[in-house]
C-alpha cells in the first residue's frame, strides 16, 4: 500500500486549516479558483472527476488524487471508468502516470472500503 488515503485526506484537511488560519486571503483565493471551475453545467460531476484524477496522475499531487478519489467515488464513478481516465493519463505521461494511477487506483478502492 502507498498511502491509508483516508487518513492523508484527514490530515491534509487538518493541514489545510492552519493554513487557511495563518494566511486566510490566499486560501479564500484557492477555494474561488476551485469554486469558479464549476463553471457552465456543460460537464457532469463524474466527467470532472475523472478529468481531475487524470490531470492529478500527471501532476502527481497527492493531496488531488485523495480529495478527487473520494469525489470521484462519491460521484458514482466506476473503477472501469477510473481506470480507463487513468490509461489516458499514462498515455500522455508515459511512466510517471503509471506509478501515480496505481496511487489513485489504490485511493479509489480505499474510499469505497466502508463508509465514503
Amino acid at each position: 500500500m502507498f498511502l491509508n488515503w483516508r487518513d492523508y485526506l484527514s490530515a491534509g484537511r487538518r493541514a489545510g486549516a492552519a493554513l487557511h488560519k495563518a494566511n486566510p486571503k490566499m486560501v479564500a483565493g484557492f477555494q474561488a479558483l476551485s469554486a469558479g471551475q464549476n463553471g457552465n453545467g456543460a460537464l457532469d460531476q463524474k466527467t470532472k472527476e475523472l478529468i481531475a484524477l487524470a490531470v492529478a496522475v500527471t501532476t502527481r499531487c497527492d493531496s488531488c488524487i485523495a480529495a478527487h478519489a473520494q469525489a470521484a467515488r462519491r460521484a458514482g464513478v466506476t473503477e472501469a471508468e477510473l481506470t480507463d481516465a487513468m490509461g489516458t493519463a499514462i498515455a500522455l505521461n508515459a511512466g510517471a502516470a503509471y506509478g501515480y494511477a496505481m496511487r489513485a487506483l489504490e485511493a479509489y478502492q480505499q474510499f469505497g472500503e466502508g463508509t465514503s
